[in-house]
């Protein structure tokens, strides 16, 4: 009976949010199975923010952000074209915009943001501070349990994916929002100061599982 108990507060323990500050992950290699689960309890999503930085030196094309829902796989996706100075945000599978002229440099490390408001269906991306053009996407609301994956880009609802498309590098400080951050709220995350946490997805109280060859170790953005 006690070994059942202890059993049990195992498990509850390993499905606890953690803080990962300071930490990081690494998808060393391309593979069709590598990723991280990110979890939460949202499933209606009248407006999204996310942000991330990453550290990779792909010059193909690859998935930085997926999340979908059972009724559409690019629900909303942050996507690397392999065209050099582009990033894709798709906001449903027969949506998407492209935001030109942005500098996605290799082996360094990049601060990405994407915004979208169903009530406009207007999006954005900001890279290392500076915000494109907003563009329009698609004005509905996202409504179904969400499947939010890093390392994967999704075809399906938590699967279809192509090695290809992997992300391979480094992953931190992924959070997501369910409204428009304000432009000074992002600078103040892409300038790692005092920021709102996400109230979605929170780097400082993460729910996540990690599948394949994923590893979770300590940040290599430098020193202060």
């Amino acid at each position: 009976m006690k070994f059942f108990m202890l059993l049990g507060m195992l498990v509850f323990c390993n499905a606890s949010p953690q803080d990962l500050t300071g930490k990081m992950f690494t998808f060393p290699q391309q593979t069709n199975t590598a990723r991280v689960k990110l979890r939460t309890t949202q499933n209606t999503f009248e407006a999204v923010t996310v942000c991330l930085r990453s550290f990779t030196d792909l010059t193909r094309n690859h998935g930085l952000f997926s999340m979908s829902i059972p009724s559409d796989a690019n629900a909303f996706l942050i996507f690397k074209p392999e065209a050099a100075r582009q990033i894709r945000l798709w906001r449903g599978s027969t949506s998407h915009v492209n935001f030109d002229g942005k500098e996605y440099n290799l082996n360094t490390w990049q601060d990405v943001c994407s915004t979208w408001d169903s009530k406009t269906g207007l999006g954005q991306l900001w890279l290392d501070g500076r915000p494109t053009s907003r563009k329009f996407l698609k004005s509905e609301m996202i409504k179904g349990t969400p499947m939010i994956l890093i390392g994967q880009e999704q075809d399906s609802h938590g699967g279809g994916f192509d090695a290809a498309q992997s992300f391979v590098g480094m992953m931190t400080d992924v959070h997501m929002w369910n409204y428009v951050l304000s432009s000074c709220e992002i600078q103040r995350y892409m300038n790692d100061l005092n920021f709102s946490p996400g109230n979605v997805l929170n780097w400082r109280a993460l729910d996540f599982e990690t599948v394949g060859k994923v590893v979770l170790e300590d940040n290599q953005k430098g020193c202060a």
